[in-house]
């Protein structure tokens, strides 16, 4: 086992933490339970795990692998355990491609952070109060229409997300997760109370868990399985980034269990928040983005005690927002503060700055830039494209191809700990299944 040789987790559960937090993004609030309803519920549910434990798992757990033996940045880490295994070097642009993808994900992921965060002073102001659809839809369209609107809140998530990674592994991200993991757990369980109250609770569950075989078939499994893998924040340098601060006292295995556990409670939780209301106003569930920024506001504004709980659901989403965000941020200020003499607040201030510029560009997509295209997509569109269906997958790939078919079989040994069957286990899933997993949610993505 690699030295142990800069910043680690002060404790197992800290590193769950900020895994699960990275986990639980924007599209884990809707998407998921989303997905869940409309794909046969509790049967896909069963097909999701399926697909977690022999998709998910394998690229998960490679991933924290690489950076944990690597202990530097993800570029790094590939670099010097490929030469250790007598493998060619060329292996560090997997690394190279999940800081890429973390980085450019981060720049317009922050416009939507910012949205949230607008909304959330809306929701305190009573913004929404006695707004018809039409008004909620214009106040929606109209912070997309204004690039000041837009920049301003786009830099105030930004900073948020700079203050807190600057502070480094156990001061920063560390404390972050510790006090928003937890928050966003109980504004959640909060916001269900209120759902179970609303007379459509049941009709939540039937939603979401009535069992409905016919519903599947191959594009709910692929569904699933692109689910499985975009959830656990894979291919994007992260998990590499978060291993390489990672004891050896930690059980792979054991924790990306409970990682998987916690991401996946906290999705449903989501659903069973927000869809007993969007139920309650007779509002359309399948809406996507459009539902958090339009047609729960709506519901917020026509409902008694709206504003306390529309200001608790964007709090939520921003807390899921901020602790996705600044594991994105984390990859490429590692890397800065490995290779350069900057400090970690100096190379967390760049890695920020940079990050933000490219965000502008993305923002000023709807509105000043609309009209620039390229391959006929907007700024915004082809940041989405391009890290969604080509980069994540493609790095997802590389290292479970590499742990599995190219990392020196004592090392993957020393890691996973398991027995001669477990090991044969392991070994059909991640040279066979993940690798074919990854690349059928590849070759659909462009279908």
């Amino acid at each position: 086992m690699a030295k142990l040789a800069h910043a680690q987790w002060s404790s197992k559960m800290a590193f769950v933490l900020a895994a699960a937090g990275s986990a639980v993004g924007l599209g884990n609030i809707w998407r998921f339970s989303y997905l869940v309803g409309e794909s046969g519920g509790a049967a896909f549910v069963l097909v999701y795990l399926a697909c977690v434990a022999l998709v998910g798992v394998p690229i998960l757990i490679s991933e924290w692998m690489i950076g944990r033996r690597g202990q530097k940045n993800p570029i790094d880490s590939m670099a010097e355990i490929a030469e250790k295994s007598g493998k060619t070097k060329a292996w560090a642009l997997v690394g190279f491609s999940g800081m890429l993808a973390g980085f450019l994900i981060l720049s317009f992921y922050s416009v939507i952070g910012g949205w949230s965060l607008n909304y959330t002073l809306s929701a305190v102001t009573g913004a929404f109060n006695g707004q018809d659809a039409d008004s909620i839809s214009a106040i929606f369209t109209g912070m997309l229409a204004s690039p000041g609107t837009l920049l301003l809140w786009h830099s105030a998530f930004m900073l948020l997300v700079i203050g807190i990674v600057a502070r480094g592994v156990t001061k920063g991200l560390e404390s972050a997760v510790r006090a928003m993991m937890p928050a966003l757990v109980v504004l959640m369980l909060i916001l269900v109370g209120y759902g179970m109250t609303t007379g459509h609770f049941g009709e939540t569950l039937a939603f979401m868990f009535s069992p409905d075989w016919g519903a599947l078939d191959g594009g709910v499994v692929l569904a699933a399985m692109g689910q499985a893998f975009f959830t656990l924040s894979l291919g994007m340098g992260i998990m590499m980034a978060y291993g390489s601060y990672l004891g050896e006292d930690v059980n792979l295995l054991s924790t990306a269990r409970t990682v998987i556990i916690l991401d996946t409670a906290i999705a449903l939780l989501a659903g069973l928040a927000i869809f007993p209301i969007v139920f309650a106003n007779g509002l359309d569930a399948g809406e996507g983005p459009g539902l958090i920024f339009i047609t729960l506001p709506n519901a917020f504004g026509s409902m008694t005690g709206g504003v306390i709980l529309g200001l608790m659901f964007f709090l939520l989403l921003t807390f899921a927002a901020l602790t996705s965000a600044i594991s994105l941020l984390e990859p490429t200020v590692e890397m800065l503060e490995e290779r350069t003499s900057l400090p970690r607040v100096t190379a967390t201030i760049v890695s920020g700055v940079a990050v933000w510029l490219l965000g502008i560009a993305a923002l000023l997509s709807f509105n000043a830039w609309s009209e620039f295209l390229i391959f006929g997509l907007n700024i915004f569109d082809l940041l989405d494209t391009f890290t969604a269906k080509i980069l994540l997958p493609l790095t997802g790939l590389g290292a479970v191809v590499f742990v599995a078919w190219r990392l020196d079989r004592k090392s993957v040994e020393e890691e996973l700990r398991l027995s001669a069957t477990g090991l044969s286990v392991w070994n059909i899933i991640a040279r066979v299944i993940a690798p074919i997993g990854v690349i059928a949610v590849f070759v659909t993505g462009f279908m």
